[in-house]
């Protein structure tokens, strides 16, 4: 049963991936951690080939449509995939344990959160979308792109965050780049920065690859059912209703992982055990099947 409803879930993210073009990878690794049992060091890079992989589906129409800039996705990809690399390092540290790596995942998941709420409050033309963003203020608008493409990927590598949100703007803004284009080059850049993210953890933890594969699976078909959706569906109310989504699962999880644990060793995944709920091991609680 638990297998038929995450499975389900996986579609969802899917379904979100279509219709709104993010949330994959806030969505994504709740399911993985909560209700397939995939400790959260094993889930975060699970969540980066899962979103990867639905990505770069999502790229083929806006490839089609030209709307992809390839060498500002190259540029600003480049310096995402070093903060990936970065943020699996510091994610390795014995310090970061998973209960931290669940917080700073929380605290994103509000930060996505009111940035989706705030954006879909705004009234503006369906031709005029850069005016829900502030105007560049920069004199190096290429340097602070770049730094922030750093930034954006050592949360990649540390939480499992795409960071579309951050990206789409930064394209924006500082790239002066088409808001159609910036949402097609975003999504590559998301698969330049999963990409390196998954490949930094590999050989460090073990992953389920039959779990792995069959959420690509099902998240990938619901990318598609997303993508018809968004054709009949406002977009403004969907960020909305999908903002504040977010911020009750970012409650959850702060309230599942309130009590911080010692540092301990990265925990290793047993396939065998998939219905188990994740816990922090400070707590007293035990871990119950679902």
């Amino acid at each position: 049963m638990t297998w038929i409803i995450g499975h389900l879930l996986a579609v969802c993210i899917g379904v979100s991936l279509g219709l709104i073009g993010g949330g994959g990878s806030v969505l994504a690794l709740p399911v993985l951690v909560y209700v397939m049992g995939v400790p959260p060091k094993s889930a975060i890079a699970m969540t980066l080939a899962i979103v990867g992989t639905v990505s770069l589906l999502g790229i083929i129409p806006h490839w089609r449509a030209k709307n992809v800039q390839f060498k500002t996705a190259f540029i600003f990809g480049s310096a995402t995939m070093l903060g990936a690399f970065v943020g699996v390092k510091i994610a390795m540290l014995p310090v970061v344990t998973e209960t931290v790596q669940m917080m700073l995942f929380a605290v994103m998941m509000l930060v996505a959160a009111v940035f989706m709420i705030r954006r879909s409050s705004q009234k503006v033309a369906a031709d005029d979308q850069l005016a829900l963003y502030p105007p560049p203020v920069c004199k190096y608008c290429w340097l602070w792109l770049i730094s922030e493409g750093l930034g954006v990927g050592i949360l990649t590598g540390l939480v499992g965050v795409g960071g579309g949100f951050a990206i789409v703007p930064a394209l924006v803004l500082l790239g002066k780049v088409p808001m159609k284009k910036a949402i097609g080059t975003s999504l590559l850049i998301i698969v330049f920065n999963s990409i390196a993210g998954f490949l930094s953890y590999w050989g460090h933890i073990s992953f389920n690859w039959e779990l792995m594969l069959s959420f690509i699976v099902a998240a990938s078909f619901g990318t598609i059912f997303g993508a018809y959706l968004a054709e009949f569906v406002p977009a403004n109310r969907l960020q909305k209703s999908f903002g504040y989504f977010l911020l009750a699962v970012a409650t959850l999880v702060l309230f599942q992982n309130r009590h911080t644990p010692q540092a301990s060793k990265v925990s290793e995944y047993n396939p065998n055990i998939r219905s188990q709920l994740y816990v922090p091991s400070s707590s007293n609680s035990t871990i119950d099947t679902i």
